[in-house]
């Protein structure tokens, strides 16, 4: 999404556009998978027009831009929520236990998973805010070759 594209979400809404939501949304297109803190670091590393921006002042952006659907979170880890780009969520994520990589995946995989819980319990996945953890190729090759 534009920074235009942003502000005309923003402006729908009654609200600003603000240098620092232009500057956090920059940051979690061009960072594709982040974190508030990461999100957070990019701001004030690229000396944007932003200024100072504090993680304080990010939570509330993205938490903002998810709730008019500009961005989108799930959880990969224990800790901070990932936040990335809403028009891209069409993925799985598949998060590695031992090296970290986060590596995507057809969400078209986890349709059958979707359907068969619903028919059973009536339950609704959001597979948006799915993550698969395990064990990438890499990491399994190398533990398949350890005595």
């Amino acid at each position: 999404m534009s920074a235009e594209a942003l502000d005309a979400a923003l402006r729908e809404r009654g609200l600003r556009a603000t240098p620092q939501r232009r500057s956090v949304l920059r940051a979690v297109t061009e960072l594709g998978h982040a974190t508030p803190e990461q999100v957070c670091d990019f701001v004030q590393q690229s000396g944007s027009e932003a200024g100072a921006v504090n993680l304080s002042t990010v939570y509330r952006a993205l938490e903002l831009m998810e709730k008019i659907g500009v961005v989108s979170h799930t959880h990969l880890t224990h800790g901070s929520p990932t936040y990335q780009v809403a028009d891209h969520v069409n993925h799985l994520h598949l998060v590695c236990r031992d090296c970290g990589a986060i590596t995507e995946a057809d969400l078209e995989l986890a349709r059958p998973l979707a359907e068969a819980v619903r028919a059973r319990s009536g339950f609704d996945t959001d597979l948006a805010h799915l993550s698969l953890h395990g064990r990438c190729a890499d990491c399994l090759a190398r533990g398949e070759q350890q005595p």
